[in-house]
């Protein structure tokens, strides 16, 4: 390991040097602890009893050889502090961990598994110009086994905690995945973590795949399962705190290692401790980590979360830039996109920290994606109002394309917007349970024809209503009843178009892709857009109001728009090829006949029947 580079922030290898490793003489552990008095590893191997470890190197590493330790062992770190006290910790290094409430790290053979994704991995892009619908996922709460009759408090408990492991849920996962038009999956943390509750976002092993659902092995293979079959995985990953638990990094070497020793700015809003940026080890622990799961398990890109907690202070603007958490953005995201072919990057950020996908050697922070927050809280807020007061409303939907091209946004609905009261995505639609289906419907296809890319939250296609728990899978019973089937049939038909249709994505982030033909219908609360690739042309009608709009007009042409397309659409028209409305998705209108069905332009003026709360899209043609 490069010395030098560990201790300026400057390496993604220190996993290939710290932790643990096996070898055909036993096992070499090595962890880094400047402030202990004495370090001994304790295991299974040595029935939990001290093997001492030396100070090797410039005195800051500790490191032993023991003979009788193998992979599938577990192990601890004995630290011992200058008042004498000890502290047993799992590696931080380690790749892998035991379930909580137990927290002994596990010895891995890292070179086992062979994958079989070359063709993938040579051809994988950051789906700039292509199609980026992404189906998020918590992957204990997604299908879970069929539980036994419990008889007793502890078979309910062990019955409660039954997962699927990672290669098994691969094979109910991607069959789902191709039959409903998701091409990437992003999977919320996998580090190990002692909480349910906190999803995975409050960590104890950052390189340690939770055992919750198996190994290391069995993560690599899910991975390339899901590669063999054409789709993407994006891992959620966490640069900004840590989990407080003292078996943990917290306080390691009886110092403040890998936090801030100031309470005011390392402990973060969540209860956990923030990692210290300007640390040149804790930014080698970071990148390393990043890398790793990037390069030892084949995953296609990561998500970073609260970003905006690392931008400024404590995530408030009002105490400034966080200067070094910026840098290290700026130096990983290079680093990771130069060392991994075709990976994304992308940003929860709320913010309006310019340059955030803006490469970082133009002082931007290296991003491909940013989460447009935004958007989100626009257009949720916007379905939740009565139709009343839409007219008032009408421009928190055209607010986006006023800013859309400063970054290159995501659209997310994602777990955040479905838990701790809420409501979920069907339930915020204003209304009683027969008006929210429409709406939904209608706020999906306009989801999908606005520019930047997509994500969905697991149970947002089935139209749930019962918010995300982690500890129950998604209520797969919903399918028996005709609304909540018709919407699925919607979504799977709604990524189908979208993945087959580049007028939607090919031009994401270029001006040429998007043109409003109407946004200012107040009063009637419809609006109109085009997309196009430069040769498909997609136009996208919604009526966001309560009434029917009979023979609506749309002027397709506004003065001085004809000599920029070259020429008027006097001819031709348009064909539907998809409405929320049609009766096989729980609407009204007769989708057999409705489906396919031409509508032409005279003198550049579509007339056109709107549904109350409904969506068409409509494809150019001149062919009639």
């Amino acid at each position: 390991m490069d010395m030098y580079g560990f201790y300026t922030g400057k390496i993604f290898d220190a996993y290939e040097f710290l932790g643990c490793r096996p070898q055909k003489a036993g096992a070499v552990f090595r962890t880094f602890a400047p402030a202990a008095e004495k370090v001994s590893v304790i295991g299974s191997f040595n029935d939990w009893e001290e093997t001492p470890m030396e100070k090797v190197y410039d005195g800051n590493f500790w490191e032993c050889l023991i003979p009788e330790a193998k992979a599938g062992d577990m192990y601890k770190y004995r630290i011992w502090r200058k008042d004498g006290s000890f502290r047993d910790h799992c590696d931080p290094y380690g790749f892998g961990m035991e379930l909580r409430p137990q927290n002994a790290s596990f010895i891995r053979d890292m070179t086992a598994y062979s994958f079989h994704d070359s063709g993938w991995m040579k051809k994988r892009n950051d789906c700039r110009k292509g199609p980026l619908n992404i189906y998020e996922i918590h992957m204990g709460s997604w299908k879970r086994p069929a539980s036994e009759a419990c008889d007793s408090a502890e078979a309910q408990k062990k019955a409660v905690e039954k997962w699927y492991h990672y290669d098994e849920l691969a094979e109910l996962l991607i069959p789902y995945l191709k039959e409903y038009g998701y091409n990437y999956v992003e999977l919320m943390p996998l580090g190990e973590h002692p909480c349910d509750e906190s999803w995975g976002y409050q960590q104890t092993g950052f390189f340690s795949p939770t055992s919750r659902y198996g190994t290391a092995d069995e993560l690599k293979k899910m991975v390339d399962l899901f590669h063999q079959n054409g789709i993407g995985l994006i891992l959620d990953f966490v640069p900004v705190h840590f989990a407080v638990d003292d078996y943990a990094l917290a306080d390691y070497d009886g110092t403040a290692l890998y936090e801030y020793p100031n309470r005011d700015v390392g402990n973060s809003e969540w209860g956990s401790k923030n990692f210290m940026h300007s640390r040149g080890e804790v930014r080698s622990f970071l990148q390393s980590c990043a890398d790793y799961w990037l390069k030892e398990y084949h995953f296609d890109g990561l998500r970073m979360d609260a970003i905006s907690n690392m931008i400024y202070w404590q995530g408030q603007p009002e105490r400034g830039v966080n200067g070094n958490a910026v840098s290290f953005l700026q130096y990983m995201n290079a680093g990771l996109k130069e060392r991994n072919h075709g990976i994304l990057l992308a940003a929860e950020d709320s913010t309006s920290f310019p340059g955030v996908t803006k490469k970082a050697e133009e002082g931007g922070l290296g991003f491909d994606y940013k989460w447009d927050m935004g958007w989100m809280n626009d257009t949720l807020d916007y379905f939740r109002t009565d139709p009343e007061y839409r007219v008032r409303d009408y421009h928190r939907l055209t607010f986006s394309m006023m800013y859309y091209y400063e970054e290159n946004y995501l659209l997310p609905f994602s777990h955040d917007e479905v838990v701790h009261g809420k409501a979920t995505i069907i339930q915020k639609m204003n209304g009683d349970y027969e008006k929210k289906f429409p709406q939904a419907r209608a706020l999906y296809m306009y989801m999908y024809a606005h520019p930047g890319k997509k994500l969905n939250f697991m149970g947002n296609e089935l139209a749930h209503f019962r918010e995300w728990d982690e500890k129950r899978e998604l209520d797969w019973g919903l399918l028996a009843f005709p609304l909540h089937d018709g919407f699925h049939a919607f979504m799977k038909e709604l990524n189908r178009i979208y993945l087959e249709t580049p007028a939607f994505w090919a031009l994401d982030y270029d001006r040429e892709g998007f043109r409003w033909v109407d946004c200012h219908e107040e009063e009637k609360c419809v609006y109109a857009f085009l997309r196009t690739d430069g040769k498909q042309e997609l136009l996208a009608l919604f009526n966001f109001s309560e009434k029917e709009h009979k023979d609506f007009p749309l002027l397709l042409n506004p003065e001085g728009q004809e000599k920029k397309d070259g020429a008027k659409r006097e001819k031709g028209g348009y064909t539907l090829c998809l409405s929320s409305n049609w009766d096989i998705y729980g609407g009204t209108g007769e989708a057999g006949k409705e489906r396919g069905k031409r509508i032409r332009t005279e003198n550049g003026t579509l007339a056109i029947d709107l549904p109350a709360f409904g969506a068409l899209y409509l494809m150019r043609t001149e062919d009639f």
